[in-house]
């Protein structure tokens, strides 16, 4: 070969080498990017070949799960540390993307090695060759804080600030579903106004009856601790949804301790105050819809403080009227 070609070949390797150093260095500044980004995001990426089972992850992913980078993973193990509900949850969109050679995202609870829970976002695509499914991959983000901050959102929407019971909007959400969903079996609606409440906020002002609030709001989660859920749905207006699996006797019974729990003394300051409550309970079953079932334990509180207040009273749907001992508590 003659040395001027000789020569220009070494140019042209020498000028291939040079941009494959350029190629090299801009790779690598891009993947520190990458990393940098990926770790500030917690995102990390992820592979499983099909085939053996062999799973890869980035490091943000080892970080998310609390194990050491670059450690062996095992799918099986892997898939242990999911809860319970999201592990049932994901191997039924894998084996869907799977077979249908797709893809899903979905959100996950994980309880890592150090028992620290963490809510990851997964997204995943099948790729295939032909019509054979080769591989999984793709995302995994820390949404922990995102997930915190969402239900902090939703604990004071759906929260009454001052006493921590649901508040009217929530118990509205869930009010008509609790209807359809028993009619079979009778499940109750009580709903309870405090007595003598607007005299405490008259005569010691605002600051009394906000402690008289909280404490009700005590008495009535400890004596209705079976309740599907307890809210304030008015100034001193309370209800509690109670389900089929506490019979109607124990539903009354219950209302009874409430009241009874209601009429101790509150304190204020080491001054107790009088109030008391009183109670209207109706029950759920066939054709009776959320209007019909709040308008009847409406009446039933109704004819309760009719009664001389303090008291119980249910509402019969048979007689279309209401019912109770009318006894005074205490």
């Amino acid at each position: 070969m003659p040395d001027n070609e000789i020569h220009c070949l070494r140019q042209r390797l020498q000028s291939h080498a040079q941009q494959l150093q350029a190629l090299t260095a801009e790779l690598s500044h891009v993947r520190k990017i990458f990393n940098q980004a990926s770790a500030m995001a917690r995102i990390g990426v992820w592979e499983c070949t099909l085939a053996d089972g062999c799973l890869s992850w980035s490091d943000v992913i080892y970080d998310i799960f609390d194990l050491p980078r670059g450690s062996t993973l095992s799918r099986a193990e892997v898939f242990q540390l999911y809860a319970p509900h999201s592990r049932a949850e994901l191997e039924i969109k894998r084996a869907q993307a799977i077979a249908e050679c797709g893809s899903f995202s979905m959100e996950a609870e994980v309880i890592t090695p150090r028992g620290n829970r963490r809510w990851v976002r997964i997204t995943a695509s099948v790729e295939k060759e032909g019509e054979l499914p080769l591989r999984i991959f793709g995302m995994k983000q820390d949404i922990t804080e995102e997930k915190m901050h969402l239900d902090q959102i939703r604990e004071l929407a759906e929260n009454d600030m001052m006493t921590g019971l649901s508040n009217r909007a929530r118990f509205q959400s869930v009010f008509p579903g609790f209807c359809e969903s028993n009619t079979d079996a009778p499940a109750g609606l009580m709903l309870i106004d405090l007595d003598g409440f607007k005299g405490v906020n008259d005569t010691f002002g605002h600051a009394a009856g906000d402690a008289c609030l909280k404490q009700v709001a005590e008495r009535l989660t400890s004596v209705l601790d079976p309740a599907q859920i307890v809210a304030r749905i008015g100034g001193d207006e309370f209800a509690a949804l109670i389900g089929p699996s506490v019979s109607p006797e124990e539903v009354e019974a219950m209302a009874w301790r409430l009241v009874e729990a209601l009429s101790r003394p509150l304190i204020y300051e080491d001054q107790p105050l009088i109030v008391g409550g009183s109670v209207g309970v109706a029950f759920t079953g066939p054709e009776i819809g959320p209007t019909a079932l709040f308008r009847h334990a409406d009446l039933a509180l109704y004819a309760a403080k009719g009664a001389g207040r303090n008291r119980v009273c249910l509402f019969d749907t048979k007689r279309a009227a209401t019912i109770g001992s009318y006894r005074r508590a205490g």
